[in-house]
């Protein structure tokens, strides 16, 4: 009878040392969602992925390049992604379950991360098209972001606050940010409407191969769409051949959760996110205007437990 109980102990110990040794051996998979290979998100997402393979103890890390805000978002909702990428106001939208943004339902799962930097909606036209305004696009050709992104909710609303429609376009077209360049290029398109950091390497790569116009989106019109827009600067220089500031619209980017992530992946997610600015910095200047002050700024979900725990310890919250 001994012999029997210790056999079992033993087997018991050996099963929970294997128990305890696949938990240590447990891989986190972190699948970071985040936009077209040439925007702003996917270079941001790559470093990312690399700051969270080498920071989070067992993460397995993977990028995704995807249609951005919209697609990130229902993919979240989904469980097929664990920290996205998106624009405020596509957040806002999914939170409220608008049909028309190209969301089933409510997104319920949403959990935010952190407020990061700012878009700013950049409306750039060649130069032998003529366009220096926004009426100007009347009758023109202009392409408007991706189908399901959050750059073609944001045309949408420039374009309601300035009495247009895409009735008044020439020509439409709904294209990533590269393909829309090298259209522009080829003189098969007129204007792009880009909502990206700034310095986005689409435009940088169109304004060193043909003269280019910024158009402006005055104050005006980004008053008339109200919150989470706000009236920017794309400041003189920002592109060959732009030789003033611009005024225009910008709105704040997020990174978003969901719900079923772990309390201590989103913890760590958030927390080196913050650690490690250099390397983001490194990845793409626009991640010089992500600051721990501004973390919570707009954030229309609300936070996940894991984060929110980040920002107590940091006296955020």
């Amino acid at each position: 009878m001994f012999r029997k109980k210790g056999k079992l102990l033993a087997a018991g110990a050996m099963a929970l040392g294997l128990s305890f040794s696949a938990a240590a051996g447990a891989q986190e998979f972190i699948n970071v969602l985040t936009g077209g290979t040439s925007g702003v998100y996917y270079p941001l997402g790559v470093a990312l992925s690399e700051i969270y393979g080498d920071t989070i103890e067992g993460a397995r890390t993977q990028v995704q390049a995807t249609k951005a805000s919209v697609e990130n978002l229902n993919l979240l909702q989904q469980g097929r992604g664990e920290i996205a990428f998106a624009l405020g106001d596509s957040v806002k939208l999914a939170w409220e379950g608008e049909t028309e943004a190209g969301f089933p339902g409510k997104l319920d799962k949403l959990r935010g991360i952190a407020a990061i930097y700012p878009n700013y909606i950049q409306i750039v036209a060649s130069e032998e098209s003529g366009i220096k305004t926004l009426e100007d696009l009347k009758g023109k050709s202009l392409s408007v972001g991706a189908p399901a992104s959050g750059t073609e909710l944001n045309t949408r609303a420039i374009f309601e606050a300035a009495g247009m429609s895409y009735d008044d376009l020439g020509k439409i077209e709904y294209l990533p940010f590269a393909e829309s360049v090298e259209l522009i290029k080829n003189r098969q398109l007129d204007a792009t409407l880009q909502s990206a950091g700034l310095g986005v390497a689409s435009i940088r790569d169109l304004a060193s191969s043909v003269a280019i116009t910024v158009v402006a989106v005055p104050p005006e019109v980004v008053e008339k769409i109200g919150a989470p827009y706000i009236s920017a600067t794309i400041p003189a220089g920002t592109y060959e051949g732009q030789d003033e500031d611009v005024q225009t619209a910008a709105v704040g980017n997020m990174l978003v959760t969901h719900a079923d992530v772990s309390e201590e992946t989103a913890y760590q997610m958030t927390k080196q996110l913050f650690e490690n600015l250099d390397r983001l910095t490194a990845a793409h200047a626009a991640a010089k205007a992500i600051k721990l002050e501004t973390a919570l700024d707009g954030m229309p979900v609300p936070l996940h437990p894991g984060a929110e725990r980040y920002y107590k310890e940091q006296g955020l919250l």
